[in-house]
This record gives C-alpha cells, structure tokens and sequence, in this order.
C-alpha cells in the first residue's frame, strides 16, 4: 500500500471514538496523518489542529464531521483538492458530493476502519 497522506477531520484524544481508531489504524499502516479536531491534543504522535491549516499533498480527507459540522469546511476541503474524501456512517451528506463532484475530487462513502482493515484504502 504506498503512502496516501491522509487528513482526519474531526479528530479526537478520545480512544472510544472512530476518528482516534481511524489515526491509530492509518498509522499502523504506515500512512502519513494530519488531524484537525475542536480541541488540540495528540494520538500517537500526530498533533490535533484547531484550525484550517494549508496542509500540502493531501491525498484523502476522511471525515468524522457530521453534516451540519461540515459546512464550515466545504471551501478548506476543496482548497486542500484531495484525490477522495471518504463519508464514514453517520458523515453521509449530498449537498457536499455535489461540491466535491463538480471539483473533481471522489466522493467515497465508507468506512475508513473498514478500509484499512480490509486492504482497500
């Protein structure tokens, strides 16, 4: 699997929560992580930002956001221009595919454990 840089958007210290599991996962498989999230914090290394940071060579943005949370990010994620952006259950949201689509990025509705687990990231 080569590297696909990877941001979790809505990343979280907490370890019952996906978004933790998801860097954790990422990280095992030797992808490299960013994290944006409310708070700042670390998992395993990888600090949590607070802000829209202009991360470069961003290959998919998974998102742990849920819809109406996403809409202060539509323009950063598209400014990012990731490859995908993978909706995780719960993430799921038609007005930003429609977004995403007209900017050329994929939409991909699944989930990032999943993936990962599965050797299909």
């Amino acid at each position: 699997m080569k590297n696909k840089k990877t941001l979790v958007l809505g990343a979280s210290e907490n370890k019952d929560r996906y978004s933790n599991m998801a860097i954790l996962k990422l990280l095992d498989k030797e992808q490299s992580v960013v994290a944006i999230g409310q708070k700042t914090g670390e998992v395993a290394g990888v600090k949590i930002q607070t802000k829209q940071v202009p991360f470069t060579n961003i290959d998919t943005v998974t998102l742990y956001l849920n819809p109406t949370r996403q809409r202060d990010y539509y323009n950063y994620i598209i400014s990012l221009a990731p490859k995908r952006v993978i909706f995780n259950p719960g993430t799921e949201n038609p007005e930003l595919y429609q977004l995403l689509k007209s900017n050329n990025i994929q939409v991909e509705i699944a989930c990032t454990l999943v993936l990962l687990g599965t050797n299909q990231y």
